[in-house]
C-alpha cells in the first residue's frame, strides 16, 4: 500500500482511534474498583463530619463502623423503614421521582455516651450545577447538629464557599421545626436580615443564586423525612 496515499493516512488513523478506545475502555475497568471505592470512602468522610468526627482516607471506614455500622436504612414517604442498602441509594435518581415514591436514606450515629444523631443526606441545584451534603440533627430530630455541604462546580470565592466551615458552622444549632411544630427548614437570608434567627443563617455574599440552592435543597429533602422526624 502507498504510505503517501490518503488511504493509508485513513486506515491508520482509524485503527489508531480503535487502539486506543480500546486502551482506555480497559483501563478505565480495571480502575473502576479503585474509583468506587474512593468514591464510598469519601462519602463517609462527609457523613462522619456532619457530626464533627473528623476522619481520614485511612481511618474513615473503621470510624463509620464504629459510629453508624448497621444503623443505615431506609424510609419511605410516610416514615416507615423499608428493605435495602441506604448507602446506596442514588439521590440524583430518586428526586427525579415524585416524592411519596422516593426511598429516603438516613445514618443513625451513635456518639460516645450513647448520644444518638440522626444523618440526613440531602442534594438540590447550584448555579453551575448539583450541590449536596449531610445534615445531622439531634436526638429530638429537630435541631441541627452540624452540616457538610458539597459543590461540583460553583464559583470560587462565590458559591463554592458553601463548602467551608464559615457557612457551615452557623446552621449548628438551628431548628427545623417551629414553635407549632410545622417545618419550616432553615432560610439562607441577606446578612442583617434576619427575623427569626432560630431558623435562619446568612447567604454567601455573592453568591445568592448557591445560597438559595441551599436553602431549596434542605425545604425539598426535609419534607421527605417529615413523618419520620415527627414520630
Amino acid at each position: 500500500m502507498d504510505k503517501q496515499g490518503n488511504s493509508y493516512t485513513f486506515i491508520y488513523a482509524t485503527v489508531m482511534v480503535v487502539v486506543v478506545a480500546a486502551l482506555l475502555a480497559f483501563v478505565s475497568q480495571v480502575l473502576k474498583p479503585t474509583q468506587n471505592k474512593n468514591e464510598e470512602v469519601a462519602k463517609k468522610i462527609e457523613i462522619l463530619r456532619s457530626v464533627n468526627i473528623e476522619s481520614t482516607a485511612k481511618d474513615a471506614e473503621a470510624k463509620y463502623e464504629q459510629y453508624i455500622g448497621a444503623n443505615a436504612y431506609i424510609l419511605n414517604y410516610e416514615g416507615q423503614k423499608q428493605e435495602g442498602n441506604a448507602f446506596a441509594v442514588d439521590l440524583s435518581k430518586e428526586l427525579k421521582k415524585e416524592a411519596s415514591q422516593r426511598a429516603y436514606p438516613i445514618y443513625e450515629c451513635t456518639l460516645d455516651g450513647g448520644v444518638k444523631k440522626f444523618i440526613i443526606p440531602v442534594r438540590g441545584k447550584g448555579l453551575w450545577g448539583p450541590i449536596w451534603g449531610f445534615v445531622a440533627l439531634n436526638d429530638d430530630k429537630a435541631t441541627i447538629f452540624g452540616a457538610t455541604f458539597g459543590h461540583k462546580g460553583e464559583t470560587p470565592g462565590l458559591g463554592a464557599e458553601i463548602d467551608k466551615e464559615k457557612f457551615q458552622a452557623p446552621f449548628r444549632g438551628k431548628s427545623i421545626f417551629n414553635k407549632d411544630n410545622a417545618l419550616v427548614s432553615i432560610q439562607v437570608i441577606k446578612t442583617g436580615a434576619s427575623v427569626n434567627p432560630d431558623h435562619e443563617v446568612d447567604a454567601i455574599s455573592g453568591g445568592t443564586i448557591t445560597s438559595k440552592g441551599v436553602e431549596s435543597m434542605l425545604k425539598d429533602c426535609f419534607a421527605g423525612y417529615e413523618k419520620f422526624l415527627k414520630n
